[in-house]
């Protein structure tokens, strides 16, 4: 007991995520003391609380806003003033670093009085301005046409896939648009998130890992060949599967799992390569310690491999057998592969993007090992009050609040390694892009827990706020940290740079469009759950959601467009690969 006190003196934040997931949860003992709605049921802490995550998103926004404007009001100042300034001081005033400073053999020199203190503090986050680096002189040609190549076909899927969900979001308005049947809700519906979650995220995941694995274990990849079967097996698997899909041919109702046997078998296969590759790198690491981002990237694989086996395993797929199957393997295709595998990245992208070391290792860990317990049963929170044993559902909804722990770790860990470096906002969306994705990962996750409480269940699930939190999660989490970590590498392994510009317009396209699509998600939701309760024709609960699908569509729309300002921005980063970068040759 002495050890632990002196512990949490030492290390104050390790105290505060220990306990904070106790003290919310023991509030939430208070807060639903009830299964039926009471009267002031906004005040539910579920739902209150899901209101105050929602202020937070509003609040960062709202900061990078200012951070951009302040920016850009400055630069109008200072060009209007020159006139009225002595030469020297308006050509001094007018200097910036040219980023190369600290790679080059020049003597230290400070003729143009830009250093105005000197810090040894360790953690001070004094190179933040170094933005040309010589990481090129370290991507083999090899590892660099991987990488571009995963980007490449995961930038076309998320194309595809979105298009398809646009034209799909804009059925909830116009039903009538068509009477094709392979263009029917039914058949496109599946096409669109199976095609972003194993097409676009997986593709962008694996060629952002391959990079990580090289770089963190100072050495080559393992086999360039099985990273490139990988690359069919996956494809090959997206492609047929659609095809299947629109054609009728499915696995049934299993959401997230509608590819049948033969195709996932594909998508599997790839992962298992994958895995080989990553392992084997890893295992030939020149330095003894193994990164933390490396813990996350093999355990999202082997998760996923175990996680795809178990969905399709035939004999546990009758019955309520199948329910609990299905609410497994649901949350774990979002938590144990798309989360675990992407926070890894976070773990070296960030820190790298910023040129400073992750704030704590020891909270990575403990993010680590608590995600690898918490996420694995909590799968049947999205079955309460169904005919599964009480006490299943109850361990669902404990191992949700436990969540509480992995979430404000990893979240600690990110923004106090952001800590210092607020002045990247300005330089570029690299950092915005990441800020956001964290906020929406405490948020998100935050919100998902406080939705597997019983009474926030009775009123949510089932009506269109699922839909709302889905996007949260996968895209305001997993995607704008994608987003961040390929702004953040292409750039320099490829030596071309898009405009802060047309970054900027998919960042705000992408941010308005989800907000928009997420609040009419989620304000819909909850009239259409409490028409639910107050036991009023469901027809009634339909029309009303109309103005409610309206924002979602121009939400989508705004979504859309920022994947088009993605692709083109990649395109530019891509397509005149700078000549003369050196290579490392081993």
């Amino acid at each position: 007991m002495r050890k632990f006190i002196e512990c949490t003196r030492q290390q104050p934040i390790m105290f505060i995520v220990l306990l904070l997931p106790f003290l919310i949860t023991s509030l939430n003992a208070f807060g639903q003391s009830t299964d039926e709605p009471a009267g002031s049921w906004m005040l539910s802490p579920g739902i209150l609380g899901t209101i105050i995550l929602i202020s937070i998103v509003l609040l960062v926004a709202a900061l990078i806003g200012y951070y951009k404007v302040s920016t850009l009001v400055d630069k109008a100042m200072n060009s209007g003033s020159d006139s009225t300034l002595d030469a020297r001081y308006s050509s001094a005033s007018a200097y910036k670093l040219k980023g190369d400073e600290l790679g080059s053999g020049i003597p230290a020199q400070d003729n143009k009085g830009v250093v105005t203190a000197v810090s040894h503090r360790p953690e001070n986050p004094i190179v933040d301005e170094k933005k040309t680096t010589s990481i090129s002189l370290d991507t083999p040609p090899e590892l660099r046409k991987v990488i571009l190549w995963y980007m490449g076909a995961s930038a076309f899927w998320l194309i595809f896939g979105t298009l398809i969900g646009q034209y799909v979001g804009m059925k909830f308005v116009w039903p009538e648009m068509d009477t094709i049947s392979w263009l029917s809700f039914g058949r496109l519906r599946p096409v669109h998130t199976n095609t972003v979650f194993w097409g676009w995220a997986s593709l962008t995941m694996i060629g952002l890992g391959y990079f990580v694995v090289a770089r963190t274990s100072n050495t080559i990849i393992h086999s360039y060949k099985l990273a490139w079967r990988g690359w069919w097996l996956i494809n090959l698997s997206v492609l047929t599967g659609n095809i299947f899909l629109m054609a009728g041919i499915n696995n049934g109702g299993g959401e997230y799992r509608e590819y049948i046997w033969p195709v996932a078998l594909l998508f599997a296969l790839g992962l298992i390569i994958t895995f080989i590759n990553f392992y084997k790198t890893i295992a030939k690491r020149k330095i003894s310690e193994i990164y933390i981002s490396n813990w996350y990237l093999l355990g999202g694989l082997v998760w996923t491999i175990k996680l795809a086996t178990i969905g399709y395993l035939p004999n546990i797929q009758n019955g309520l057998g199948e329910t609990v199957i299905q609410g497994y393997y649901m949350h774990q295709g979002v938590g144990m592969w798309f989360m675990t595998f992407t926070l890894g990245l976070v773990y070296y992208y960030l820190p790298s993007s910023l040129n400073k070391p992750i704030y704590s290792y020891s909270l990575g860990v403990l993010a680590f090992w608590t995600q690898m317990l918490f996420y694995t049963l909590i799968g049947t929170h999205h079955f309460i009050f169904s005919p599964l044993p009480w006490w299943l559902q109850t361990v669902a909804i404990v191992f949700s609040a436990g969540m509480f722990i992995p979430v404000v770790a990893g979240t600690t860990n990110f923004l106090m390694t952001m800590r210092g470096s607020w002045n990247e906002i300005s330089k570029s969306y690299v950092l915005p892009f990441f800020l956001v994705g964290v906020i929406f990962y405490f948020v998100g996750s935050t919100q998902g827990s406080f939705q597997a409480f019983r009474f926030t269940n009775y009123v949510w699930h089932f009506t269109d706020f699922n839909v709302a939190h889905s996007h949260m999660t996968m895209y305001g989490i997993i995607t704008f940290i994608l987003w961040a970590c390929v702004y953040a590498i292409v750039p320099k392994i490829t030596g071309r740079e898009p405009k802060q510009l047309f970054v900027g317009i998919h960042f705000w396209l992408a941010f308005i469009g989800l907000f928009a699509y997420m609040i009419s998600m989620m304000a819909g939701g909850t009239f259409k759950g409490m028409s639910w309760i107050e036991g009023k024709p469901f027809i009634e609960s339909v029309i009303l959601m109309k103005p409610f699908w309206v924002w979602r569509a121009i939400g989508g729309s705004l979504m859309f467009l920022s994947h088009l300002m993605f692709a083109y921005n990649f395109y530019l980063m891509v397509s005149k690969t700078k000549t003369g970068l050196k290579t490392a040759t081993a």
